[in-house]
């Protein structure tokens, strides 16, 4: 189990019915480490700004996370997390290894249109 704040996502079934139902999808798919850690955090921060986007986290090692990970040829060796975005259930951008708030932001807006809200501090 991932111990963040994010909507979670434990089998291929939920992976598979989320991307179907939902036009705007960000999935990060990591461990509890530094670099994961610091995408989910993040994804934490932005999800409020992009309310029309909804925001997961699944767990590599969870076998069932392999029906997303082999479909889009993420390979072990690369590094994690891997970050896979979907619109209109297709995956239209993968990235792997740590992000930058401005990188992840740069591409939510490229692929799915800017904020829709403004966060109030």
């Amino acid at each position: 189990m991932l111990y963040t704040n994010l909507k979670h996502i434990e089998t291929a079934a939920d992976y598979r019915q989320i991307i179907s139902e939902q036009n705007y999808v960000m999935i990060c798919y990591g461990r509890m480490g530094f670099k994961s850690i610091s995408v989910y955090d993040i994804m934490e921060k932005v999800q409020k700004r992009y309310r029309h986007v909804k925001f997961y986290d699944m767990e590599f090692d969870n076998p069932e996370s392999k029906t997303a990970t082999e479909t889009q040829d993420c390979k072990e060796s690369d590094e994690l997390p891997y970050v896979i975005y979907y619109k209109n259930g297709e995956a239209v951008q993968i990235t792997s290894g740590q992000q930058t708030e401005q990188q992840i932001v740069t591409i939510l807006n490229n692929i799915f249109g800017k904020k829709t809200t403004t966060a109030h501090h």
